[in-house]
C-alpha cells in the first residue's frame, strides 16, 4: 500500500496519557510489509467517553488503551473478553460495525510467554509492583496455575488487594526472601526514569533466583536483565511482552497473523529510533 492513507484506509489508534512510538512503528511497518490498507496513529484525550464515541462513529477499527484509561473505558464498551474481565483492565478495543469488544493483550502475552519459556507452575515467585500491569501479570500467573507467590508493594492497600484477588501473599519489602522467580512490574530500570540505573531486586535475591522476568521494555536490557544474564539466569524480557501484546492486537485488528520473521523485523524497526 501507499504510505499515504486514502479514504478507504482502515484507521487504528491508541489512547494514552503519554503516547509512545513503539506501537505506531510496529503496526504501520507490518501494514506496509503485508500490503494492508491500514494506518495506525497515537492520540491522547481529556474526554474518554467522547473518544470512545468517536471510535464508534468514525468506524475506527481498533484502539490500543494505555494508562490512565485502562479501567475507565470498561463501562463504555459493549462486550468484555475474558482476558480483560479476568483483571478488570483493558488495553485493546476492537470495533465490529459499532460493537466494541475489550481485550487485554498484556494478559494474553504473559500467559503465552510463561508457556513458551516452559515455566513450571510449581515455581514460587515474588512480583514487585501493584499497578495495572502488575494486575495483568499476577492474574496471568494465577490462571496458569501458579499458586505460591508474593506481591511486593510499598502501597499496602493496592498490594493487599492484588494479593487477595489472586490468592497470593503481600509484603511491603522482600527482605531476605529468595524465591526461585523474580518478576519486576515497576518502572525501576526504565530508560529516562528516576530509577533507570537501579536494580529492582537486591543482589542476593538475583543470585539465588532460578529465573528473572522484567516487564520493562525500554531498554530491553534493563539493569535487572543484565545482572541476571551475567549470572547465566534464564530471563523473560519486557521487549518480549510488548512485542507479543502488540502482535495480538495486530491480529485482532486485521485478522492476519504475520510470520515470526515478519514480527521480528517489525520489532527491530519499532526499536530503531
Amino acid at each position: 500500500m501507499s504510505t499515504t492513507p486514502s479514504r478507504d484506509t482502515v484507521l487504528c489508534i491508541s489512547l494514552a496519557g503519554r503516547p509512545g512510538t513503539f506501537g505506531v512503528r510496529f503496526h504501520n511497518h507490518l501494514y506496509q510489509q503485508l500490503g494492508l490498507d491500514f494506518y495506525y496513529k497515537a492520540m491522547r484525550t481529556d474526554d474518554l467517553p467522547a473518544a470512545i464515541g468517536g471510535i464508534r462513529a468514525l468506524g475506527i477499527r481498533g484502539c490500543g488503551v494505555s494508562m490512565p484509561y485502562k479501567e475507565a473505558c470498561m463501562a463504555l464498551v459493549d462486550e468484555i473478553d475474558p482476558s480483560a474481565a479476568a483483571i478488570e483492565s483493558v488495553n485493546t478495543l476492537v470495533n465490529s460495525d459499532g460493537h466494541l469488544k475489550a481485550y487485554n493483550t498484556d494478559y494474553l502475552a504473559v500467559r503465552q510467554l510463561l508457556a513458551q519459556h516452559q515455566v513450571d507452575p510449581g515455581t514460587a515467585f515474588a512480583l514487585r509492583g501493584s499497578g495495572g500491569m502488575a494486575k495483568a501479570v499476577a492474574s496471568a500467573l494465577r490462571d496458569a496455575g501458579f499458586t505460591e507467590g508474593i506481591i511486593v508493594a510499598r502501597n499496602e492497600q493496592a498490594g493487599r488487594q492484588l494479593a487477595d484477588v489472586c490468592g497470593y501473599r503481600w509484603v511491603a519489602e522482600l527482605g531476605d526472601r529468595c524465591p526461585p522467580m523474580l518478576i519486576n512490574v515497576t518502572p525501576v530500570g526504565m530508560a529516562g526514569g528516576p530509577e533507570a540505573d537501579q536494580l529492582a531486586f537486591c543482589e542476593n535475591a538475583i543470585a539465588a533466583a532460578e529465573r528473572v522476568f522484567d516487564v520493562v521494555a525500554m531498554p530491553a536490557q534493563t539493569p535487572l536483565i543484565r545482572r541476571a544474564q551475567a549470572l547465566r539466569k534464564p530471563v523473560i524480557t519486557g521487549l518480549e511482552v510488548i512485542a507479543l501484546q502488540a502482535l495480538e492486537q495486530f491480529v485482532l485488528y486485521t485478522g492476519v497473523r504475520p510470520t515470526s520473521a515478519q514480527v521480528d523485523a517489525a520489532v527491530a524497526y519499532a526499536r530503531d529510533i
